[in-house]
């Protein structure tokens, strides 16, 4: 009995191939670091100022921080960005617009809810990401790491004291997938 592994690309007919697996994690990460840009820059339009408004200027440097680093690997591996940009600016302004209008914890519900998406998001890439993408998989264990920090810092100002928070979070955690999945094919 033969148990070595068969000749071959690993993945299945259908499936990206390697070089198209990178190029989807860095358009993905790029345009999910611009969304949260975005989704901050919304907050701040609106949140009074305060501890919870301190806490989201913090965590728009890190993902200002995140985004250039995402512009610099687009750049480098001349990886095509998302077609869905435009959309990501106006959307992911809205939602941190909205969360806000609806108060400090439901901004901060937001916070908590894109940032558990991102975390498993993250965890997958790393999976799927071998030896030969060093710099890559430290790069996403290291934002991985800041989100997390993002989502505590979240917890600790009152998520789960937002209004509707189940309804609010499972909203805000499906449209993130979804944006996900959009980001990574177009």
């Amino acid at each position: 009995m033969n148990n070595s592994q068969p000749d071959g690309p690993a993945y299945l007919p259908g499936d990206p191939d390697p070089a198209e697996r990178i190029a989807r994690i860095i358009r993905v990460d790029q345009a999910g670091e611009f969304g949260a840009v975005r989704i901050y820059a919304g907050q701040r339009a609106i949140l009074p100022q305060g501890p919870t408004a301190d806490a989201v200027k913090e965590m728009a440097v890190q993902e200002q921080q995140h985004l250039e680093t995402f512009n610099r690997q687009v750049a480098a591996r001349q990886v095509r960005p998302t077609v869905l940009g435009p959309l990501w600016h106006v959307a992911g302004f809205a939602l941190g617009a909205s969360t806000a209008l609806l108060g400090e914890k439901a901004a901060m519900a937001c916070t908590v809810a894109v940032e558990e998406v991102i975390d498993t998001h993250y965890a997958d890439q790393l999976e799927l990401l071998d030896e030969n993408e060093p710099e890559l998989r430290e790069i996403i264990t290291k934002f991985r790491d800041d989100e997390l920090e993002h989502r505590d810092t979240a917890l600790e100002q009152g998520a789960e004291d937002a209004p509707a928070y189940p309804l609010l979070s499972a909203t805000i955690k499906s449209v993130s997938r979804f944006a996900i999945w959009l980001s990574e094919r177009f």
